[in-house]
């Protein structure tokens, strides 16, 4: 059981202090019963009881207390799979490939060259050549996946703060350098919208498919966007 002493006077709870630069993190999916579960809306997760309710007002959704030993302990399940943000150029977007054994970071490449530890870094990491040979060694645990970074404002609460998606996904991955040329051509802040689109197919086989993958589309110039009535 945890002290409640803050249910009696909330406006003494310590404003909530983050070990990066943001002040929320969204999601695609989540963890239940340690297994991943896939989203159809965006989970927002914050350790600032103000951004959360903010996210509500904006994004639909209740802010809700969860037992995470994380600093983004406030989650809010939203309403929407699609947000309007704005990116800071193509220097928003991180991206690199890594294999975990647990918390032990085991591989750390490019795709083509090591980039950590420091002694490796630079040498051939022995990455399949082939995307379908990289993707079956990372579903057998044998080779990296993607981890890629996204930061990005919220273009309805500009002020707001900083938020930052974290994704493995290789259908992004696969595009990553699209978006990033597209912001590269803005040249400056971009309003970019942010979702989790829906895929669905059917094999050859006859199995029916349905998955979402988080997907960025590169809109127009931030300063453009801020001219107009509304974006």
């Amino acid at each position: 059981m945890a002290i409640r002493i803050f249910e009696t006077d909330p406006d003494a709870r310590p404003r909530a202090t983050f070990s990066d630069d943001t002040v929320g993190r969204f999601h695609g999916g989540r963890q239940e019963n340690g297994i991943p579960v896939a989203l159809s809306q965006w989970r927002v997760t914050t350790g600032d009881p103000d951004v959360a309710a903010d996210i509500s007002q904006l994004l639909g959704g209740t802010p809700e207390e969860t037992d995470s030993t994380s600093e983004n302990f406030i989650e809010v399940m939203t309403a929407t799979n699609k947000v309007k943000v704005v990116l800071s150029g193509s220097d928003a977007i991180s991206s690199d490939l890594k294999l975990w054994n647990g918390s032990s970071l085991i591989h750390h490449c490019d795709g083509v060259e090591f980039l950590s530890p420091d002694e490796d870094r630079g040498r051939a990491c022995g990455c399949p050549a082939l995307m379908e040979d990289r993707k079956a060694a990372a579903k057998s645990k044998r080779g990296p996946s993607p981890s890629i970074s996204v930061s990005f404002r919220l273009a309805e609460d500009y002020d707001l703060g900083l938020f930052r998606l974290q994704t493995g996904s290789w259908k992004l991955a696969e595009v990553l350098h699209e978006v990033e040329n597209a912001l590269d051509r803005v040249g400056s802040e971009a309003l970019a919208e942010l979702s989790l689109e829906l895929v669905e197919y059917t094999t050859k086989k006859g199995r029916d498919v349905s998955y979402r993958k988080p997907t960025i589309r590169v809109i127009k110039a931030w300063g453009d966007a801020v001219a107009e009535p509304a974006f």
